[in-house]
């Protein structure tokens, strides 16, 4: 019903391809992880990072002040728990959750979830990894944040969790955009989690990916499912169960380009990244991968005539061919834990992790092989990288915190100069949340419910600080006039009021 709405001929449509053609000319590489940016418009955030992967809305405009009693359009509580970000087409907003039902069982039940159409793709999932998998050695600091408790685990410090005993229902809601009323909601999977998850973490942290015809919910061990935009099932498929690092939980996020879904799958048994049809589910390759546990979301760039499917690991910076799942180039560099997502720029690649060392890499991605060490890699940062938010590219500038520390780097996204360094953002305390960029303007989200609204540019200058009763480690969305903000119990769309 949307691509009547959105279609070619739109003048919103022409709009946002102009806007993206000369952000494109000015960043030289083709971001082509775009959701179908032929259908696209500058309403839409339809996936993780946004239209261009890179954090940016190129024509959003959101208010740069609210409070609980001003600029909130609506707010709604979400059932459940979540670390997904909110996708927003048109005018439905999708957002996935874990509910849990209250009933006991043992991590082995079968899944309740009734299906009304299977994929024909009748591949063997991958096996489960074994208990005498190689364990991982336990960190010296504390993954994520301070101790607390989470889904499946009592008091600890980031250790391994106990597999929960309690069923849950992992639901892909759909919200009316004007009032947050729920449209439809589907379970697309019931059943005890067969791991638990580190505390801040949850069951449902992974993304949907939409192009507006077809929307894709992935709950990593819980499955991949499409549907359409009005929640009717069209296919689905079981990966098979994830065993993470010391049971920290899953996050990787899938990436949707033309009638392609890519999924990676990193864990502590035999992993792989993948290729799906959009339309039946049918795997298109495999490709086997040796690595640990790492929750960052690959990415799709065209360089020098190549569609090339980009991760970022503890081990390797690997990129694939979209057509073929083959290993174009590789580099390492990295430490472990990787969490944030690469973004592309001006014809350079960056990766980046903050656990166990902070490094960040600029890699020129037209090499072939092993380009470790070459000068395939532009340049290297070695201090005041993200652990846990990814990094933001806006106007040839990288935004980046510290760790998870309210700190934060904006360098020369060509050069990897910085232009300001370790500038503590007063009113955070503390980020999982990954900055956003519109309207000349970066967002930064606390977890204590601050909201930093800072000036992009090359000097830090701060704008406003705006407050609100919630808790955030969900990244955020922009899309048109509002910002799109999801909390511990809460969704917010902060926007004026008509």
């Amino acid at each position: 019903m949307f691509a009547q709405t959105y279609g070619s001929g739109s003048p919103l449509l022409g709009t946002y391809r102009a806007a993206v053609r000369s952000l494109l000319l000015t960043t030289g590489v083709s971001v082509v992880s775009l959701c179908g940016l032929a259908q696209a418009d500058d309403s839409n955030w339809p996936q993780w990072r946004g239209p261009l992967m890179t954090g940016v809305s190129p024509t959003a405009n959101p208010p740069t002040t609210w409070s609980e009693t001003s600029n909130v359009k609506w707010k709604v509580k979400i059932p459940g728990r979540g670390l997904a970000t909110p996708l927003i087409w048109g005018e439905q907003v999708f957002i996935q959750t874990a509910v849990p039902t209250g009933k006991k069982d043992s991590p082995e039940a079968k899944s309740d979830a009734k299906s009304d159409a299977k994929s024909d793709d009748k591949s063997d999932p991958p096996p489960v990894a074994k208990d005498d998998a190689p364990k991982a050695e336990p960190p010296r600091d504390r993954p994520f944040g301070p101790p607390g408790r989470g889904p499946g685990r009592g008091p600890g410090r980031g250790m391994r969790s106990a597999p929960p005993t309690e069923t849950y229902q992992f639901v892909l809601m759909c919200l009316d955009r004007q009032t947050g009323k729920t449209v439809w909601q589907k379970v697309a999977r019931e059943e005890v989690p067969h791991e638990g998850a580190q505390f801040d973490n949850t069951f449902a942290s992974n993304s949907p990916v939409t192009d507006g015809h077809l929307i894709i919910a992935y709950f990593g061990s819980r499955g991949l499912h499409c549907y359409d935009l009005d929640g009717n099932l069209k296919w689905e498929k079981d990966l098979g169960r994830m065993k993470t690092k010391l049971s920290f939980g899953e996050g990787s996020s899938p990436v949707l380009f033309g009638n392609t879904v890519v999924v990676n799958w990193d864990h502590e048994g035999p992993g792989f990244i993948a290729a799906y049809d959009k339309e039946t589910g049918k795997e298109l390759w495999r490709t086997p991968r040796d690595e640990e546990t790492s929750w960052t979301t690959p990415i799709v760039v065209e360089q020098a005539g190549r569609t090339q499917v980009i991760t970022a690991a503890t081990h390797r910076i690997r990129s694939y061919d979209l057509a073929d799942g083959k290993l174009l180039w590789e580099c390492a560099g990295l430490t472990t834990n990787a969490i944030p997502t690469p973004v592309a720029g001006k014809d350079l690649i960056y990766a980046t992790t903050g656990f166990r060392g902070k490094v960040m890499l600029a890699i020129r991605p037209n090499g072939k092989g092993d380009v470790t060490g070459t000068d395939a890699v532009a340049w290297t940062l070695k201090n005041g990288t993200p652990y846990v938010p990814s990094p933001l590219l806006y106007d040839d500038r990288l935004y980046f915190y510290n760790g998870n520390a309210a700190v934060l780097s904006c360098i020369d996204a060509a050069t990897g100069k910085a232009l300001y360094s370790e500038q503590r953002v007063d009113d955070l305390a503390g980020v999982y949340a990954s900055p956003v960029g519109a309207g000349s303007k970066v967002y930064l989200v606390g977890r204590n419910g601050a909201t930093v609204v800072i000036k992009a540019g090359d000097k830090y200058e701060a704008l406003a600080t705006n407050k609100l009763d919630e808790r955030f480690d969900a990244s955020p969305a922009l899309a048109g006039n509002e910002l799109f903000l999801r909390g511990r119990e809460y969704l917010y769309c902060i926007g004026e009021k008509k």
